[in-house]
């Protein structure tokens, strides 16, 4: 009876641990849990990464002066729009000439999905971009699945988040 219940302890120390050994590490690399953040979007709406647990995302980071950012943005709104996907556009506003350039470029595009601002470059640098545009995938668990640098094409964007769980 004592073995048993020494082995039942063990095992549970051990399961316990191992789990925690497995977790996902914080980071900015594929596997690794996506670090939260808080933003201001552009329409004064407080976000968090973390309100969107338990659901894919696609977090992008671009600027209006950008030309590959510029390019991806209307294939970004109708995957948007087609997939019903979350997508968190943060626009690294710290290197914009003004704020108000985000918005003009948000109603010239028609763009409708969150456009969150880094106005002092806290979070692009939190994620480590260079260059841009950088896409994060990231997965229900928070955890990235796939890094893309540059444009992505609609058809990309809708293969990657469909690998996600």
């Amino acid at each position: 009876m004592k073995k048993l219940l020494f082995l039942t302890l063990f095992m549970g120390i051990f399961i316990s641990a191992a789990g925690s050994v497995f977790a996902a590490v914080e980071g900015t690399e594929i596997g690794n849990k996506a670090p939260d953040f808080e933003l201001i979007t552009m329409t004064g709406e407080t976000v968090k990464l973390s309100d969107y647990e338990g659901q894919r995302v696609m977090l992008n980071f671009w600027a209006t002066w950008c030309p590959p950012c510029r390019e991806e943005m209307p294939d970004m709104q109708k995957f948007y729009k087609d997939k019903d996907a979350v997508v968190l556009a943060i626009n690294i506003t710290n290197m914009e000439t003004s704020k108000n350039k985000v918005t003009e470029f948000a109603e010239e595009l028609g763009l409708t999905f969150p456009i969150l601002m880094d106005e002092v470059g806290e979070v692009s640098t939190l994620y480590r971009i260079s260059p841009i545009p950088t896409t994060y995938m990231i997965d229900s668990k928070g955890v990235i699945r796939h890094k893309q640098y540059g444009a992505l094409d609609y058809e990309q964007m809708v293969a990657e988040y469909e690998k996600l769980e």
